[in-house]
């Protein structure tokens, strides 16, 4: 292809932002929102959206989709979750059926249902990305596991030195918007990390230190670890997903970093430690809240 007909491409993308023809779905979540931030034409899709959009109610799939040329799709709770493939495969064909030409999904590393997910979505007929995440920075910050940091304890059920190429949610976005933006990278499978492997107790002893907070790790057994999340009140389906998906994951199959995001990007991935200091200096770990405790 040459590099005019690159240009003129980019500037079609271009006006499909402008026109309001991507569509985010999971506008409200870590990644979502960001990528929602870069794209200030996209449309968004929430349950509290309008129209609102969920996952389980086929109903509002058709509304949201009106008009739409490229879907950036975050499955609710999880795309590991049982029924997960099923879900998207479906609709990702009404997608197909209502215009969409692009499709880019966020998932996960090491994951079986997950790529289950993947394939179906890849039936569907359009272009497609795929975005498989490392866990997430921003999990010690804006999820459940801020208040085990704010309480002083973290308890997974991770292997004993576990190592992890955590990856900066703003990485994610910024893929992502390539993926919806650019039509190169239209059918790629993307490992998103950052750029170094820590342990948990490594990543949360920088946590410690920018914060002066004394936060530490500990490992439990995949049984202890759902006692754990029972005595917090969640529901026993989420117990037993939450319990499962991260049993699998942090076992050390994901112990390794990839080019991907500088390859996507043109730049260096955001390291763990950046985070930490933007974190920090916006005040994630300044306000007082129960922790998860075993």
């Amino acid at each position: 292809m040459s590099e005019t007909s690159l240009d003129n491409i980019r500037a079609a993308e271009a006006a499909t932002i402008a026109n309001g023809r991507i569509l985010v779905l999971g506008a409200t979540g870590k990644t979502g929102r960001r990528i929602a931030g870069r794209l200030p034409g996209a449309r968004l899709g929430s349950r509290s959206g309008t129209p609102p959009f969920d996952w389980e109610n086929r109903t509002t799939w058709e509304p949201v989709l009106e008009g739409a040329e490229a879907v950036f799709m975050s499955y609710y709770p999880d795309i590991a979750a049982p029924g997960a493939a099923e879900t998207i495969g479906a609709f990702s064909e009404r997608a197909v059926a209502q215009g969409v030409r692009r499709l880019v999904l966020l998932s996960g590393r090491g994951e079986a249902r997950a790529e289950e997910a993947e394939r179906a979505m890849q039936r569907a007929g359009a272009a497609w990305t795929v975005l498989r995440a490392a866990w997430f920075a921003q999990n010690f910050s804006e999820d459940f596991l801020r208040e085990s940091v704010l309480g002083g304890e973290v308890v997974l059920p991770a292997a004993p030195g576990l190592l992890e190429p955590f990856v900066d949610a703003e990485d994610i976005a910024d893929v992502a918007v390539a993926a919806l933006t650019d039509p190169r990278h239209a059918g790629r499978v993307y490992e998103l990390t950052g750029p170094r492997l820590l342990t948990f107790g490594e990543a949360l002893g920088e946590i410690a230190a920018a914060t002066g907070r004394e936060v530490r790790f500990r490992p439990v057994s995949p049984v202890r670890y759902a006692e754990v999340l029972a005595g917090a009140g969640l529901p026993p389906e989420a117990v037993a997903l939450l319990t499962e998906v991260f049993t699998a994951v942090l076992d050390g199959r994901n112990a390794r970093v990839t080019a991907d995001v500088p390859t996507v990007l043109g730049r260096p991935a955001r390291d763990f430690s950046t985070y930490v200091a933007d974190a920090t200096a916006g005040g994630a770990w300044t306000t007082a809240a129960a922790a998860i405790r075993a």
